[in-house]
């Protein structure tokens, strides 16, 4: 197959605002041992952008510098050993480099795109499934029956979050900042959404006996507040820290209630751990994607060339679910 040396991208700038992303011509870039190069069709926007986008987030060192943690598109190379065919449709979790038309990723690192999903829908599915399962399943130990709090129940990670949480049997609950956002939360399966700018969370989490696992993608000082929402041997789980990463803790509670405070960040884990996590996902999330029983919710689509209104879209907070950027459709 025939590729240009060429591609149209959008980098940062400089660091700032969403003002700073601009539209480029890049060099097409060449997949290495274990990787493939996809032809992006749609790629999803995420927090972790505009933290890279302000200075907040640097890449790895080996990464590219273009924002964009996943796509979805078609294999059309592959390098020495990778394990992916040329041809492929697929959806990607990427270390960088999605705002652009080719991305590189690891072979190990896409997944097949769910029967009846499209792939518009498929590209919003890497970043928020990843970050879930390994925070709510595998360091928060959700089992079924047990109680979930989501933070954020409206935005990418917590629409994903509540779906599998409640597919898999949990009761769970969702703080969200407007009425909408709040029915959003209970279509998608929460028991109860609460409405933060009008209720305490923690009364209500109190009320029905507490939470086994709280997601926090807040921080500051909903910390002290997760803490007093756990029932005995509960699991306070921090993915980021849009409320400040600091924050006073009485660490009494955890230790008369045995807490574990854990917390996980996506990018800069080892290929050889997201692979590990793409197998689960394959394996216990996709059929339930492929069944109807979980699935992406989306919001807004912009062009590729509008990534900077999609990153002003995002840090509006209006948004409920993903926010796409089409790169070439399909």
């Amino acid at each position: 197959m025939s590729l240009p040396d060429q591609m149209d991208a959008v980098e940062i700038r400089a660091p700032g605002g969403p003002e700073v992303l601009t539209r480029v011509r890049r060099p097409v870039p060449a997949p290495g041992p274990g990787e493939v190069l996809i032809r992006v069709a749609w790629a999803g926007v995420n927090r972790p952008d505009a933290l890279q986008r302000a200075g907040a987030y640097a890449p790895p060192p080996d990464a590219s510098d273009l924002p964009g943690l996943e796509c979805s598109g078609e294999i059309v190379a592959a390098g020495e050993g990778a394990r992916s065919r040329v041809g492929e449709a697929v959806c990607a979790l990427l270390p960088g480099g999605g705002y652009a038309e080719y991305a590189v990723a690891p072979a190990a690192h896409c997944l097949p795109v769910p029967e009846g999903l499209s792939l518009r829908e498929a590209a919003g599915l890497p970043e928020t499934h990843f970050t879930v399962w390994t925070n709510v399943v595998e360091r928060g130990r959700l089992e079924a029956g047990e109680v979930l709090l989501v933070h954020g129940g409206s935005s990418g990670i917590g629409t994903t979050a509540i779906q599998i949480a409640a597919a898999r049997g949990a009761r769970v609950f969702a703080t969200a900042g407007t009425a909408e956002k709040c029915s959003r939360c209970t279509e998608l399966g929460a028991e109860r959404a609460i409405n933060y700018r009008e209720e305490d969370f923690v009364a209500v989490m109190t009320e029905a006996g507490g939470a086994d696992v709280v997601l926090d993608m807040v921080g500051g000082d909903y910390i002290p507040r997760d803490v007093k929402c756990l029932r005995p041997e509960g699991r306070l789980v921090l993915i980021a820290f849009l409320g400040g990463p600091k924050a006073e803790l009485n660490f009494a509670p955890v230790m008369v209630n045995r807490l574990t405070i854990t917390g996980s960040t996506l990018r800069p884990q080892s290929v050889q751990a997201k692979a590990r996590i793409a197998a689960a996902l394959q394996d216990e999330v996709w059929p339930l994607i492929a069944g109807g029983r979980i699935g992406p919710v989306m919001d807004r689509v912009f062009p590729l060339a509008e990534a900077a209104a999609a990153h002003a879209r995002m840090e509006s907070s209006d948004h409920i679910g993903k926010i796409m950027l089409e790169v070439a459709g399909g």
